[in-house]
């Protein structure tokens, strides 16, 4: 997904800010094992970049999801 402001909505834009902020306030001072492993098949050529995001972004929503 091109996340270029010419190819998002303001809306989208939105979105995608209050994710990443999601994420950054967690409190989690390490990632998880799990996410490691996510970011070793971006690391090892095995998903791209932005397929890596979709699962990290993923984890974290579930994982957050379980602490509810």
């Amino acid at each position: 997904m091109d996340l270029s402001i010419k190819n998002t909505t303001r809306e989208q834009r939105k979105e995608i800010v209050k994710t990443a902020l999601a994420i950054s306030i967690t409190g989690t001072d390490f990632p998880s094992d799990e996410a490691l492993k996510i970011v070793k098949e971006y690391v090892d050529g095995k998903s791209e970049i932005e397929e890596v995001q979709k699962k990290i972004i993923a984890l974290y929503k579930k994982d957050g999801e379980n602490n509810d």
